[in-house]
């Protein structure tokens, strides 16, 4: 099964080891992660290279082809929202993820969406339990 993760590029980079850690934990746990490469340190200048309409074609894609999305919202990023958005129209599966104590938005925070599970965390440890409790609850 796939798993889209969403995070901050252009936003801010500041839990890229966070995002990291993310990925390795879902791709450990054998869920095929079409974005791991998001949560490299070298994004920024990959997706450099790409024209704006083929970054959202291929995510939009991916999205759409994902069986769950989860996303690390700490950084506001105007990408993760629209992909949040997307995937809730597509009826997927969100688990949004942040570290405790930062502002998250309130288009968030307030969302009633039923597959919708927002998860404050102090550490990756606490975080993967709550992640792979919501991971169960979907796979096949």
């Amino acid at each position: 099964m796939k798993v889209y993760f969403s995070c901050s590029i252009t936003g801010g980079r500041t839990e890229q080891k966070t995002y990291q850690r993310i990925v390795r934990h879902l791709e450990e746990q054998c869920w095929e992660v079409p974005t791991a490469h998001l949560a490299g340190a070298g994004v920024l200048d990959e997706d450099g290279k790409l024209k704006a309409w083929e970054v959202y074609q291929r995510d939009v894609t991916w999205v759409k082809e994902s069986d769950i999305m989860v996303a690390e919202i700490s950084t506001p990023s105007h990408g993760v929202g629209y992909e949040i958005a997307v995937a809730e129209f597509h009826h997927k599966p969100i688990f949004c993820c942040y570290e405790t104590g930062k502002r998250i938005s309130k288009m968030i925070l307030g969302n009633d969406y039923q597959f919708l599970q927002i998860y404050a965390y102090r550490s990756t440890s606490d975080l993967f339990s709550a992640l792979d409790a919501f991971l169960q609850d979907f796979q096949q």
